[in-house]
């Protein structure tokens, strides 16, 4: 069984209002750049959603898992930060299953998780999209009891 999880917004918590505020702080900081420059740091320290880690860990213990994320194409530190932070807070085993890709339709699996249904290829998955943060995936735990009639016992 292959499971993609998205990082933002599912594994890390990166809500879209400090996304706007760390760019209005950057426009402000950097006035006539056409867009802010990178924000060292705003990736790699975003802090884990409650229950993420554990439940990740007990889907890697029995299914094929890769962390499956969009890159901040316009801060290119994103595709750095994002490394760092799978091996902060899994392994650097866990690295290695690492995709930055714009386009999550792309790739085949039987699971994707993720907290958007549409906007980076979510929605020409082939495999079930489970939407984290919808009324059914509202937490870790919910996704894990779902997985749970799944798994081998």
């Amino acid at each position: 069984m292959i499971i993609y999880i998205d990082m933002d917004g599912v594994m890390c918590q990166l809500r879209l209002n400090d996304l706007k505020l760390a760019y209005k702080k950057a426009r402000k900081e950097n006035p006539g750049k056409p867009f802010p420059p990178p924000i060292p740091g705003f990736f790699e320290n975003l802090k884990p959603i409650p229950g993420a880690i554990d439940t990740v860990n007990w889907l890697r213990a029995w299914a094929d898992v890769y962390v499956l994320s969009a890159p901040s194409v316009r801060n290119p530190l994103s595709y750095t930060e994002k490394r760092l932070w799978i091996e902060k807070y899994f392994d650097l085993k866990f690295c290695y299953k690492l995709i930055l890709c714009p386009n999550k339709g792309l790739l085949r699996g039987d699971f994707l998780i993720d907290d958007h249904k549409s906007g980076k290829g979510q929605d020409r998955f082939e495999g079930r999209l489970i939407h984290f943060g919808s009324s059914d995936f509202s937490t870790w735990q919910s996704v894990r009891e779902y997985f749970q009639n799944l798994a081998p016992h």
